[in-house]
C-alpha cells in the first residue's frame, strides 16, 4: 500500500482520536453546566483528568517498543476512543465524566505518540517530509468537525447525551475507514546516539518549553466555548468560536509545512508560533466578543503548528530516538497541561473567573519563547585577536 494512503489514513486517526476522542470536552461544557451536571470549578478539574490520563499514556507510550506493542496501544486507543464517547452518553454528573475524561486522556495519547513513531519516518522514507507535517492539520480538522456538530445539535435545541452519541458515531465510521489503511510497525532498528550530551540538553530545555506551551494553550482550548457561551448568553453565535479554533490550527499546520528549509530556522518558526498564542491569550483578556475573535485566530492558527515544530525539532536534535523522544515531549505537554485546568479551577474558585488564569498562561508562553532564544557564546580571546 502507498505511503500516502498509510498517512492519509495518520491524519484521519489523529482527526478522530484527538478532535473528537480528547477535545471534544470543550463544546459540551456550556451543555454539561447549563443541564446542572457540572460548575465551571468542576469543569476544570474533569479537564484536569483528561489530561491526567494523557500524561500516563504518553509515559506508557515511551516503553513500547515491539511491533506488537505499538500496535496494541493504537489500536487501544482508537477503540478506547470510540467507546469512552459513546460510555459518555449515560454519563451524569461530575464523577462518571471525570472517570470517562480520564480514559479518553490515556487513549488519545497512546494514538497520538504511535501515529508519530510510525508516520515521519514514513513520510521521511518516501521523500514527502511535507505530507508528513500535515498529518498533525488532523486534530485541527477534528476540532472544526466537533464544532460543527455541535453548532448543529444547540440549532435543533439537543441535549449533550445526543451530541456524544453523535460524536460516537462519527468516531466509529472513521476508524472503520482507517483501520485496513494505518501504517505498520516495523521491528524497531537501534542505532547507536551520538557521542556527547548536547542532544539531551536540547530535548530537556524543549520538554520544559513544551510543558510551559501545554499551560499556555490549554486554558483558552479548554475554556474558549464557555467564554463565549457566557459572553453570547447561550445563542448559536457562541458555538461557532470553536470550529474556527480548529479551522485556524489545520491552517496554521498547511502555513507551516510551507516554510523553505533552512538552518536553525524551526526554533526561529517555533520561538513565533509560541509568542503569537501569547498574545491571543492576552487578547481573550479583553473579554468582548472581537477580543474572543482575536483570541480564535491568534491561538488557533499557532496551535498544532507549534506541536508539529516541537515534534520537527527533537527530530532534528536526537533522530536516533525519534519514538523515545515523541513520548516524553507528550509527558511534558501533559504535565503542562494538566496544570492548566487546575490553575483555571482554583482562578475560577477564588475569584469567580479565569482572568489570573489567562494572564499567568500568556506570561508562560512569553517564557517559553525566550528560553528558546539563541545564547551567545564565548568568543575565543585568540579568535578575538585575529579579527582585529
Amino acid at each position: 500500500m502507498s505511503p500516502l494512503v498509510r498517512l492519509l489514513a495518520s491524519f484521519i486517526a489523529l482527526m478522530m482520536a484527538m478532535g473528537i476522542g480528547r477535545f471534544a470536552l470543550t463544546p459540551q461544557l456550556p451543555h454539561l453546566i447549563g443541564e446542572g451536571q457540572i460548575d465551571l470549578t468542576a469543569a476544570g478539574l474533569i479537564a484536569a483528568a483528561n489530561y491526567l490520563g494523557y500524561f500516563l499514556g504518553a509515559l506508557d507510550a515511551m516503553f513500547a517498543r515491539r511491533p506488537e506493542q505499538v500496535r496494541r496501544r493504537l489500536l487501544g486507543g482508537l477503540w478506547l476512543c470510540v467507546l469512552l464517547t459513546l460510555a459518555s452518553l449515560w454519563a451524569w454528573g461530575f464523577w462518571p465524566h471525570l472517570a470517562l475524561r480520564f480514559g479518553t486522556g490515556v487513549a488519545s495519547a497512546w494514538v497520538l505518540v504511535m501515529i508519530t513513531a510510525l508516520s515521519q519516518p514514513l513520510a521521511a522514507a518516501a521523500g514527502r517530509p511535507r505530507l508528513g507535517a500535515l498529518v498533525f492539520a488532523g486534530p485541527g480538522l477534528g476540532i472544526f468537525l466537533t464544532g460543527l456538530l455541535a453548532l448543529g445539535s444547540n440549532l435543533l435545541g439537543q441535549t449533550s447525551a445526543t451530541l456524544w452519541l453523535v460524536y460516537a458515531g462519527v468516531a466509529l465510521a472513521m476508524l472503520l475507514v482507517v483501520l485496513p489503511i494505518l501504517p505498520q510497525p516495523a521491528a524497531a532498528v537501534t542505532v547507536a546516539p551520538p557521542a556527547g550530551s548536547s542532544s539531551n540538553r536540547g530535548i530537556a530545555r524543549l520538554g520544559v518549553v513544551y510543558a510551559l506551551y501545554g499551560v499556555g494553550y490549554i486554558i483558552p482550548a479548554t475554556f474558549l466555548s464557555q467564554m463565549a457561551s457566557a459572553q453570547f448568553h447561550g445563542q448559536w453565535q457562541a458555538d461557532l468560536f470553536w470550529p474556527c479554533f480548529g479551522l485556524a490550527a489545520a491552517l496554521g499546520v498547511l502555513l507551516v509545512s510551507l516554510r523553505r528549509p533552512a538552518p536553525n530556522s524551526t526554533g526561529r518558526w517555533l520561538i513565533g508560533t509560541l509568542w503569537l498564542q501569547a498574545a491571543g491569550v492576552f487578547a481573550c483578556l479583553l473579554g468582548s466578543g472581537p477580543g474572543l475573535a482575536l483570541g480564535v485566530i491568534l491561538c488557533g492558527t499557532p496551535f498544532l503548528a507549534c506541536m508539529q515544530l516541537v515534534m520537527l525539532r527533537s527530530r532534528e536534535l536526537a533522530p536516533h530516538a525519534t519514538q523515545r523522544n515523541a513520548g516524553l515531549l507528550t509527558a511534558c505537554f501533559a504535565v503542562g497541561q494538566l496544570s492548566g485546568p487546575l490553575l483555571a479551577a482554583l482562578s475560577s474558585h477564588f475569584s469567580g473567573g479565569l482572568q489570573p488564569a489567562l494572564i499567568v498562561a500568556g506570561c508562560g508562553l512569553v517564557l517559553a519563547g525566550g528560553l528558546l532564544l539563541p545564547r551567545r557564546s564565548a568568543v575565543n580571546p585568540c579568535a578575538q585577536t585575529v579579527l582585529r
